[in-house]
């Protein structure tokens, strides 16, 4: 979501921008506005790099960029924006509608660093009851709703999912099984055996039957669950007058099972059948929002965000940027409950009426069961936001913590940590994970192939490291020379000790880095955790206390970086491992591979066999024959 029409904001302290370049850059919009159209539509603000800055949506393209020429009037954040700019790019579109929404797939496609991101890739996941096959199934899905059948949901966790499915399962017997699976039984599974199944499989039940209880779970999934739990309490009243226990007790545990999910979701809001609801609280300069999902008047779950965003960004602006981003790639319900009123109410409900194709309401309830909702949301916000500042508090004083046992100027924002995995030099793989103060930055660990070092023996792990740090920071080099964009380390770890950090300082000083600190973190003896050596350039090797939190911290790093290391070695030999000598044949595709295995039973036997043998395997002609024999036996 863009700023408000006038950007001009509070008086803030001054801050240092480069001379000239604000000049500079707000002379390159005013150069571009002579060609603006009038109309709505989107622009796009981006650096000499061509990467995005900005991204904002206007009624009129002209009026709204115009304002950023007025840089007395602008706010700090908009100042280095515009100094920092480039070029400028405008997309028209037919409404402001139609602009905003364009606006908001941009920003969660492209992250300008100067817009409210919120990095939320993932799909939430839907209860699938199949249609297309007589014996539905349930499960789990995620992604396009293109296989028959009907979706529940959206849940906030798969384990939200997880639990409720198994609860289904008990209530109503339903497979989880595969097509495949079911098509392949002769008797009844496990499933069945625990009472999760009623085993239409094996005809342990009739298709009417089974259509019957499939019947009922989308009754209860659909909002009538007390209606179906009052039948269910009828007929199992009938079957104990009719003295039938077993059947009754079958149901009395159906029951249960139903019950059990209504105690964790029933609610019971009048008039509320599908709503989300939305809660923001800001402290700190950080901002937590709450995000409750509810579907035929169950709690499908809650999911907690905390998007970046800049310090002078209200809360009402904020909001609006959420929920712009937040439903680009979701289909909105109805009803949205909010705990502030978000800027451009208006505008938001069309676009979002207008993605979904039916009508949506942005409402700040006041009084009553809705209001109950957002102010449990909004307490939920607030807490959440309480805790993740707690935890960046204790991880600030941690990096503090580093940056005094390493001697460091300051708490190092980012921390890269390496190390390198194999087995006498096969399948061998360099990594780096990457920790600040909002701890594991996962999305920016990197793997690293290592072949065959220039001139290194197989498993100089000395070698090894040269050429993950050469790769990676000679990249680092060429796309963030002038260190804009975040990506480059306060701290370099790297696991060993003396030699591996003589082998990451002479890549720095072949490279001409001179401003990363790098740290060398060795075992202690016997290898035990708590007596680690640390080895700095120019200092003797040093240890910490062993019940110093800063020392747990740096194992954490490293164990971290050997987890990473080991995983990304262990993917690689267990796919080389899978691969047969048949393959590296041209001409011998899966087909044939099956068909030469199944006639000789391993590779091995096929590399001893004749021309004549080999054309004795259906699909292989004299000339595949020769080929393969060839293959095996070049070298005499």
């Amino acid at each position: 979501m863009s700023e408000r029409s006038n950007p001009a904001t509070e008086p803030e302290p001054p801050i240092p921008i480069p001379g000239g370049a604000l000049a500079t850059g707000a002379a390159i919009i005013a150069a571009q506005l002579a060609t603006l159209p009038g109309g709505p539509g989107v622009y796009r603000m981006l650096n000499r790099k061509g990467d995005a800055l900005y991204v904002g949506k206007a009624k009129s393209l002209k009026k709204r960029v115009a304002a950023y020429t007025q840089v007395d009037r602008l706010s700090n954040r908009l100042k280095r924006m515009v100094a920092e700019t480039a070029t400028l790019e405008v997309i028209t579109t037919r409404s402001e509608v139609e602009a905003l929404l364009l606006e908001s797939n941009l920003i969660k496609r492209m992250t300008p660093r100067y817009n409210l991101s919120l990095r939320d890739d993932k799909s939430f996941p839907y209860i699938l009851i199949t249609g297309d096959h007589p014996s539905p199934q349930i499960l789990k899905h995620r992604g396009a709703h293109n296989r028959a059948g009907d979706f529940y949901g959206p849940f906030a966790s798969a384990g939200a999912v997880n639990a409720t499915i198994t609860a289904l399962q008990r209530a109503f017997l339903l497979r989880s099984c595969s097509d495949s699976v079911y098509a392949s039984r002769t008797r009844p599974c496990l499933q069945y055996q625990i009472k999760r199944c009623s085993g239409p499989c094996v005809g342990r039940i009739g298709s009417a039957d089974y259509a019957a209880l499939v019947a009922e779970a989308r009754e209860f999934l659909a909002g009538k669950s007390r209606e179906v739990q009052q039948r269910l309490a009828v007929e199992m009243q009938t079957k104990s007058e009719a003295l039938e226990f077993e059947g009754a007790a079958r149901l009395r545990d159906r029951i249960r099972a139903l019950a059990q999910i209504q105690s964790h979701q029933a609610i019971n809001v009048a008039g509320l059948d599908e709503a989300d609801v939305i809660a923001a609280h800001q402290a700190g300069g950080n901002v937590c929002i709450q995000v409750f999902f509810f579907r035929a008047g169950s709690n499908y779950g809650n999911r907690a965000y905390f998007p970046s965003h800049a310090n002078d960004l209200e809360l009402d602006q904020i909001l609006a940027a959420f929920i712009g981003q937040f439903y680009d790639n979701k289909e909105p319900p109805k009803l949205i409950l909010l705990s502030d009123r978000p800027a451009e109410r208006e505008l938001l409900q069309e676009a979002l009426a207008t993605k979904a194709g039916h009508s949506v309401r942005l409402e700040v309830p006041q009084r009553g069961g809705k209001r109950d909702l957002v102010q449990n949301a909004l307490l939920n916000a607030r807490e959440a936001l309480a805790r993740r500042l707690s935890e960046n508090a204790s991880q600030r004083r941690l990096l503090e913590g580093v940056a005094a046992a390493f001697g460091l100027e300051a708490a190092p924002e980012r921390i890269e940590v390496y190390d390198n995995s194999h087995i006498s030099g096969r399948h061998a793989y360099g990594a780096m994970i990457v920790a600040g103060p909002d701890g594991f930055i996962k999305g920016a660990y990197r793997k690293f192939t290592i072949n065959n070092p220039a001139g290194a023996q197989p498993g100089d792990d000395y070698a090894m490291m040269r050429e993950v740090l050469t790769r990676r920071f000679s990249r680092a080099l060429k796309e963030d020379p002038e260190r804009e964009r975040g990506t480059w380390p306060d701290l370099v770890l790297v696991d060993g000790g003396a030699g591996q950090l003589s082998s990451a300082l002479e890549v720095f000083v072949e490279l001409g880095v001179t401003d990363v600190a790098v740290a060398g973190v060795a075992k202690g003896p016997d290898r035990d955790a708590g007596r680690e050596r640390f080895f700095l350039p120019g200092r003797e090797p040093f240890g910490l206390e062993p019940k110093d939190p800063v020392l747990y911290f740096l194992q954490r790093l490293r164990d971290e970086a050997h987890r990473f290391a080991i995983g990304a070695h262990r993917a690689k030999r267990s796919k080389q491992i899978a691969q047969s000598p048949l393959d590296e044949i041209p001409g011998i595709g899966a087909r044939r591979k099956r068909a030469l295995l199944l006639h000789f039973g391993s590779a091995r036997a096929v590399a001893r066999a004749g021309i004549a043998d080999l054309q004795a395997v259906e699909g292989i002609n004299e000339a595949v024959a020769k080929k393969i024999h060839d293959h095996f036996n070049s070298n005499g």
